[in-house]
């Protein structure tokens, strides 16, 4: 029997997934390897009747450049009981699977963890490699190398955005844009950055001070004063979803803003719009403070998940691919794939990269590096001092909407 190797996707898609599924297709068949794909992510693996099919050339070649993910998605994540009584040994027996393939985020490489311990531990000879991906490039990887999906994302968002930043000037309006996030700022800050944004508004700013719902929406206005003396009327606030799930459940309650609430009394925000929520609350702002402004909301996310990636991540993608298959035969297991700016693949050890708890941590925006210092010291528009005096022509208390006092900067 042939020797084999199994490839699954966990958590959510991201452009290149199938350029990476099918990229390790083509790299192991041409290199004697019956390829399995299986559905339905990680339950597949604790599964008594998984989901599978032989990948051969020409499916691989049929679908390594389109969106999507051909190899159907799934966020579960295994309890420990599952590992004991529901992992399906003979699924890698019968089949002759040498290596598992995982292709993820932050969650499906928690998991993937998990798994090498589990294998090291029962002494299967099983390896499993990771191929890291998000477009909200929060992996930790060297040198600020981005996750695979990031850069396609940014490029259809960034069009988005520029977009609706015209929008804002014909019709002399503020457009709210939400950007995915859940813990990181890189894809709103990516946005913000190219499409010239007066201002963006993520998680990582608020590193020398407490977030909340108030500082949020301080930002928000300071740059709409600010382009008001300018004589601008019109502009864009880019905000990263992070920032609300960063906030205390009860101050978007106190808001008075309507949603749902899980059994815990925390509002579920992954079922209502970040972009409406912020352009409710921020209405509010302008009714107390007597300003008149026009402002509409803007979802970026979904819209950018499973779109045909560009030329960098269709590139990408493939090197992981190829590394992938590269660090197996260099006998190398419970790692991610990585590869350096020169295209050479080198393992990250999932062991070496968890925390406390065992998990990957996610990587943040590094708001003192040089893309978050410029962006903010050049580009986005918001009250200074200099500003205090005209200001008070618009606002009682210009101070209290000084960017740099708000952020305790």
């Amino acid at each position: 029997m042939k020797d084999s190797i199994i490839i699954l996707c966990g958590g959510g898609p991201a452009p290149g997934m199938n350029t990476v599924v099918f990229s390790v297709a083509k790299t192991f068949l041409s290199n004697g390897y019956r390829v399995i794909g299986l559905h339905e992510g990680y339950s597949g693996l604790f599964h008594k009747n998984p989901r599978t099919e032989d990948i051969d050339f020409f499916k691989a070649d049929a679908y390594f450049n389109r969106g999507g993910s051909y190899l159907q998605m799934s966020r579960f994540k295994p309890t420990d009981e599952d590992f004991e009584k529901n992992f399906n040994l003979p699924l890698f027996q019968d089949n002759n699977v040498k290596l598992l393939v995982t292709v993820g985020g932050d969650d499906t490489a928690s998991t993937a963890n998990r798994i090498a311990k589990f294998l090291k531990a029962k002494n299967y000879p099983i390896h499993n490699i990771h191929v890291p991906k998000t477009i909200d490039n929060d992996l930790p990887l060297p040198d600020n190398a981005p996750t695979f999906g990031f850069n396609s994302a940014k490029d259809e968002g960034a069009h988005i955005a520029r977009t609706v930043y015209e929008d804002a000037r014909t019709s002399g309006t503020w457009l709210l844009i939400s950007a995915m996030g859940r813990s990181a700022g890189h894809l709103a800050l990516g946005i913000g950055e190219a499409t010239h944004c007066p201002m963006t508004i993520i998680p990582e700013m608020f590193n020398k001070t407490a977030i909340s719902l108030d500082k949020i929406v301080k930002l928000a206005v300071s740059t709409i004063i600010k382009r008001k003396l300018l004589g601008i009327p019109y502009g864009t606030v880019v905000v990263a979803e992070g920032v609300f799930h960063d906030l205390d459940p009860q101050e978007i309650k106190n808001a008075g803003v309507t949603m749902t609430y899980d059994e815990h009394g925390h509002p579920e925000l992954g079922k209502i719009s970040k972009a409406v929520l912020f352009n409710d609350i921020l209405e509010k702002e302008f009714k107390k403070i007597g300003l008149k402004i026009k402002t509409r909301p803007v979802e970026i996310g979904y819209d950018v998940r499973c779109q045909d990636p560009v030329a960098y991540d269709l590139s990408y993608c493939t090197e992981l691919a190829m590394g992938a298959y590269e660090l197996f035969k260099a006998g190398e297991t419970g790692c991610m794939v990585y590869v350096d700016k020169d295209g050479n693949p080198k393992p990250l050890y999932l062991k070496d990269l968890q925390n406390a708890e065992g998990k990957i941590p996610p990587r943040r925006v590094n708001i003192d590096g040089g893309l978050a210092r410029n962006y903010y010291g050049n580009i986005c528009h918001y009250i200074t001092p200099a500003d205090y005096e005209a200001a008070k022509a618009l606002v009682a208390n210009p101070e209290e909407y000084d960017f740099k006092k708000i952020l305790n900067w």
